[in-house]
């Protein structure tokens, strides 16, 4: 919602995308009310819902210059999976963005210049992308490394995306937010990062913005960012709150694998 706020005071016509519409239309007013922006509406969208997201994208007209992908769910603690099959929590946070991006690519071509923004997580150091057991049916189910193959996955969308679209004028970079206090906690029990880590919505939405809109990264794609800068490829064991890449998230061999397989799964 901050993002979005975000994006509505500097004077972008704003969809959200939402489950739940009634939420959605309080949420867009709060924003038109403290932005002045009127042009502030709402889409019913389940990202876990692939045919929500085929009907998002089919009633969708006109260019898109920014696509900001940011649902999630985190640390499910039990295996659940899709109507389609699909472990939860890649369903959500990867394979519905993959779907909704790849639906709207006509649409972003012809903004001439679009922006997609893939929200990952520090926590996409707890696992690559395991290829040969995506939905958990062979390996034992642990939800920090489910979520953390997500969260790669967002990365890899990022770099697939620019090499592959980038001539149209596409571009797309991956993010880690950092720690904020929101639902997204749900099933841990709330936040646990330490207190001198955590950030404010505002401060969580400040990298999704710039990526979004700012011209400091015009022509900038396929990259991984945090607190407002690029983050080092890690050359070490990665260090939980410790900052920074782990190299199997912008390996591009990685990421035109996982396009190729996620559009497949997709039929």
């Amino acid at each position: 919602m901050e993002t979005a706020r975000a994006l509505a005071d500097a004077g972008a016509a704003v969809v959200l995308g939402v489950r739940n519409v009634d939420a959605g239309k309080r949420a867009a007013a709060r924003i038109s009310a403290s932005t002045g922006n009127q042009d502030v509406s709402v889409a019913p969208l389940d990202l876990a819902d692939l045919r929500s997201v085929r009907e998002f994208g089919d009633v969708w007209s006109g260019p898109l210059h920014m696509l900001v992908n940011n649902a999630g769910i985190m640390a499910v603690p039990d295996l659940e999976l899709t109507p389609e099959g699909h472990e939860l929590q890649f369903a959500t946070n990867f394979l519905g963005h993959f779907a909704l991006t790849t639906g709207l690519h006509a649409s972003l071509a012809a903004a001439n210049g679009a922006r997609i923004v893939s929200l990952s997580s520090n926590a996409h150091m707890f696992s690559p992308v395991i290829f040969d057991d995506l939905d958990f049916l062979i390996r034992p189910y642990d939800r920090w490394s489910a979520y953390g193959q997500s969260k790669t996955a967002d990365v890899l969308l990022a770099v697939e995306a620019t090499r592959r679209w980038s001539q149209e004028g596409i571009f797309a970079n991956a993010l880690n937010p950092g720690a904020i206090a929101t639902g997204l906690q749900k099933h841990t029990g709330g936040l646990r990062t330490p207190a001198d880590k955590r950030k404010t919505p505002a401060q969580g939405a400040a990298t999704s913005v710039l990526l979004a809109a700012s011209p400091l990264v015009e022509g900038v794609g396929g990259r991984y960012f945090e607190d407002c800068n690029e983050a080092p490829v890690l050359q070490r064991k990665p260090v939980m709150f410790g900052g920074g890449v782990a190299p199997w998230a912008l390996d591009a061999d990685n990421a035109e694998r996982l396009w190729d397989t996620a559009t497949e799964l997709l039929g």
